[in-house]
């Protein structure tokens, strides 16, 4: 896996069929563009959605939507428009984003796509719908690759079980996601404070941030994210956000991203360095800027100096004010005119 920070994934989910629709070209050329257009945006991994409808869910599972925006009536309904890729399809994807120079994974909801997914995957990514399913954590876990995690719509001591039920079969390397599962999140509702919670609660696995809140036009949600500690961001990605359907009106489009590449690299360099130091662009502000102890009046060599001969003024080239009481009762060794900076070879 890349290792910048935050690691960035594009998640482009199912989006890709409606700009083939759009579009009137396939939807294995609509992944392909989706891909060319996340590497262009330096998006670090490319993940897809791996399922059938008739293993996800029941045929009359209700929507939980905003079905103005897509108004499908069943999980069952939708499923069945997005889930038309195999094995090959995911083979083929996994190649080409490979060849952009991303990383490939994609969300498996089924046994079958988790076990033909491992010689293709870079990680796995567990969406937060399976986070109570123990069994399926497990399995993938036992094949000990990266497990990434969403945790949305969960207690923390459901977070606590799966990190627990992977270790048990021998995986660390761990990642949990924050997520709302929201679509799209109010913004008053992405509660990006977990982040740090999850951290403290969970200080031996990684943390990072799944989001669901429809871009604003500085992408502060993930750059607040990113702040808080996330170092992992997962955004949904578009083409179109005008597009209808489930995830477009929430996702980010390529500016979206180039935006928050922008953001993270930007807090990277005013963030800079913990280590309190005085730095090299200081030095010379440092010196014109301090006090120094200033004569108020002409004085002749061999004159005691009292505490009204002194003052301190810039700039910080000579004796420093915090040595007044040395100073004070010490005679100058030479004529020395008002305003004069002292220096230690003066008294």
């Amino acid at each position: 896996m890349k290792t910048n920070k935050p690691y960035l994934i594009a998640e482009m989910g199912v989006n890709f069929y409606d700009t083939a629709k759009a579009m009137g070209i396939t939807p294995l050329e609509a992944a392909k563009l989706y891909i060319d257009k996340a590497a262009e945006s330096g998006v670090d991994c490319a993940k897809f959605q791996s399922y059938k409808a008739d293993t996800i869910v029941s045929k009359n599972s209700p929507a939980y939507w905003d079905l103005s925006k897509e108004p499908t009536k069943t999980q069952h309904a939708l499923f069945q428009k997005h889930d038309g890729f195999n094995k090959d399809d995911y083979k083929e994807l996994c190649d080409y984003t490979h060849a952009k120079g991303m990383d490939f994974t994609s969300t498996p909801f089924d046994y079958a796509s988790a076990d033909y997914l491992n010689e293709m995957v870079d990680f796995y990514k567990i969406s937060s719908s399976d986070l109570s399913n123990i069994p399926f954590i497990k399995h993938i876990a036992k094949k000990g690759k990266k497990m990434i995690v969403s945790v949305g719509a969960a207690y923390l001591s459901e977070v606590d079980e799966a990190i627990r039920a992977m270790k048990e079969v021998g995986n660390n390397d761990i990642t949990i996601l924050h997520c709302v599962l929201s679509y799209p999140t109010d913004p008053k509702d992405a509660n990006l404070r977990i982040i740090e919670t999850l951290k403290k609660d969970f200080p031996d696995v990684t943390v990072g941030f799944s989001d669901h809140v429809a871009p604003d036009d500085t992408m502060m949600t993930l750059a607040v994210a990113y702040m808080l500690g996330a170092e992992v961001i997962e955004k949904h990605f578009t083409l179109d956000k005008t597009l209808p359907g489930n995830d477009h009106y929430h996702s980010g489009d390529p500016e979206d991203f180039k935006k928050a590449i922008a953001n993270f690299k930007w807090i990277d360099s005013v963030l800079g360095s913990s280590e309190k130091t005085v730095l090299d662009c200081e030095i010379t502000p440092r010196r014109e800027a301090r006090r120094s102890l200033v004569l108020t009046r002409d004085m002749k060599a061999g004159e005691i100096i009292k505490a009204e001969d002194l003052m301190p003024k810039r700039p910080g080239t000579g004796i420093a004010p915090k040595f007044t009481e040395v100073v004070i009762g010490r005679t100058v060794k030479m004529d020395l005119p008002e305003d004069t900076v002292l220096t230690w070879e003066m008294v």
